[in-house]
């Protein structure tokens, strides 16, 4: 039975919930069910009944982080106005520059990753799927793609940006460079 025929149950919520904190903190590549288990109040045997696989529970626990992705970057776009693209991409690298989101970010790049090294696991289109998350939260806002408003052109400055921030943690130079493109895009719309 796969984790779309089963049933929601508090306690798989809850389990849900918990094993998400734990990949937030330990990451999903060297995940094992028994380790897993106990550090969240389980057993394995637990785990395989309310999910039937570790790659069903890894696929709800992406399932999970996307939701969470999701809903704070349109919480970020929205805080920077409905219809003004510049503001919707400061906003957005704004809550991503935040030292506070850096587990949320780190899981991403591991499971975008390994969606393009394992296209048939449990990580399977995770890419795909957010590239067309972000790209569609941006189209929303990108004001008819004039003066350089480009939502695909905004998604590369923001996911490059993002790429050499966790690498380097060096917020300075990539927030600069999201300046850099706002002021570029502000220019070709006068």
């Amino acid at each position: 039975m796969s984790q779309h025929e089963r049933p929601g149950s508090a306690r798989r919520d809850e389990l849900l919930e918990r094993a998400y904190r734990y990949a937030l903190a330990h990451g999903l590549a060297e995940l094992s069910l028994r380790p897993l288990a106990a550090a969240i109040g389980s057993s394995p045997r637990v785990l395989l009944f309310l999910f039937g696989s570790k790659d069903e529970l890894i696929r709800a626990l992406l399932g999970r982080a996307r939701a969470d992705e999701l809903a704070a970057l349109r919480r970020a776009r929205e805080a920077g106005g409905a219809d003004d693209f510049a503001a919707a991409v400061r906003t957005t690298w704004g809550w991503l520059v935040d030292p506070a989101h850096r587990p949320m970010l780190v899981l991403w790049v591991e499971a975008y990753g390994r969606s393009l090294s394992e296209p048939d696991g449990p990580w399977a289109g995770f890419a795909r799927q957010t590239v067309e998350d972000w790209l569609g939260l941006l189209t929303e806002v990108d004001g008819g793609g004039d003066g350089g408003r480009d939502p695909a052109l905004g998604l590369a400055v923001l996911r490059g940006a993002l790429l050499d921030l966790l690498a380097t943690g060096d917020a300075e130079r990539t927030t600069a460079v999201v300046e850099r493109y706002l002021r570029l895009i502000g220019a070709a719309a006068r």
